[in-house]
């Protein structure tokens, strides 16, 4: 439909923006929009401000939906969960409730010590960074609706069977002793108003602008550099199509960076841009959120090493499946 093409292409693309900066580049710098310096600008200017546009709006709607779902909250609905029923929940719950891989240890500790099961905890600790409403409605304006469904469902699988895999293994023993101990501490959002929930996503935005917006520019950076500095043969010859070890590589490069899905997306567009497939863009953007350093360091002090090599272990080879998987997908359609 004509209509749903012009609306997404305005709100989620911002075609509008993507004109002023040519306007801007071009009759107030004077450089050829074409150029390689003038390109680099205008995917600078162009990629900062519609992220933080986006990030401004998508994280306050986000945050509106998350003030119905506290930890506290989120606990109790899991309560008594076990088995695959539980680790599905989990991973349905992590989508609703967005928070970023470090944030989510804190979160992970409170239901350990509230006695869910590995399954649940495990689900909710891979979906809630990787697969949350915000980087669905982010991946949708970068790459369109089509790939952010199928990595939101390819994202929700993969939550779904590490934590049904994890609660299988005899692992039980395996979570340090003070985390079994730690108390959740929240506020049960009973008593929250309509003009709380606003208040409370309005310091949401400012709170995560103010975690990312450094991260948002050196992505966005990088971007800009791949984008048009560095040759399309070089960057096919490391994750190119014709590399069948593509995927791999993109994984192994997304661990060591630190950085969220707003982060993330300069480098994957241009990437994408570059000829390099769906699915090995995919598996370096899940690389990154689920398998960061920081996250993976913070999660070394709450599990002990068996349980937490058993979960790199089996999130590698997931995101390594769906990699695979989605480009197969992606090369049909």
């Amino acid at each position: 439909m004509e209509w749903f093409q012009w609306l997404s292409d305005q709100l989620l693309r911002m075609e509008w923006l993507y004109q002023l900066v040519t306007q801007l580049v071009e009759n107030v710098f004077q450089l050829d929009s074409a150029s390689p310096v003038g390109a680099s600008i205008h995917f600078f200017i162009y990629d900062t401000i519609k992220l933080f546009i986006l990030l401004a709006v998508v994280i306050f709607f986000i945050s509106y939906i998350q003030s119905y779902f506290p930890p506290e909250r989120t606990k109790r609905i899991l309560g008594g969960m076990s088995g695959f029923k539980g680790t599905i929940a989990g991973a349905f719950l992590g989508v609703l409730t967005p928070f970023c891989s470090c944030s989510s240890i804190p979160i992970f500790i409170g239901f350990t010590s509230a006695g869910l099961p590995f399954g649940v905890t495990f689900s909710f600790l891979i979906a809630s960074p990787m697969v949350d409403l915000a980087s669905f409605l982010m991946l949708s304006s970068y790459f369109g609706m089509e790939l952010a469904i199928l990595y939101l469902i390819f994202g929700v699988l993969l939550a779904i069977a590490s934590g049904f895999i994890l609660e299988a293994l005899p692992l039980s023993d395996q979570v340090e002793s003070f985390a079994m101990k730690a108390p959740l501490q929240t506020q049960d959002d009973a008593q929250l108003r309509f003009k709380d929930r606003i208040h409370f996503s309005i310091e949401q935005v400012k709170e995560i602008v103010s975690k990312v917006w450094l991260y948002v520019l050196i992505g966005v950076g990088i971007g800009a550099i791949i984008h048009n500095w560095i040759p399309q043969s070089s960057i096919e010859a490391v994750i190119g199509e014709s590399n069948p070890f593509a995927v791999v590589i993109a994984t192994i490069i997304g661990v060591p960076i630190y950085a969220d899905i707003f982060g993330t997306l300069p480098i994957a567009d241009a990437l994408f841009a570059k000829g390099v497939e769906a699915g090995t863009i995919v598996a370096f953007m899940m690389s990154v959120v689920a398998l960061s350093l920081p996250s993976l360091i913070m999660l070394s002090k709450v599990i002990k090493r068996k349980l937490l090599f058993s979960f790199i272990t089996i999130i590698v080879v997931g995101i390594l499946l769906i990699g695979y998987l989605f480009n197969m997908i992606h090369t049909l359609f």
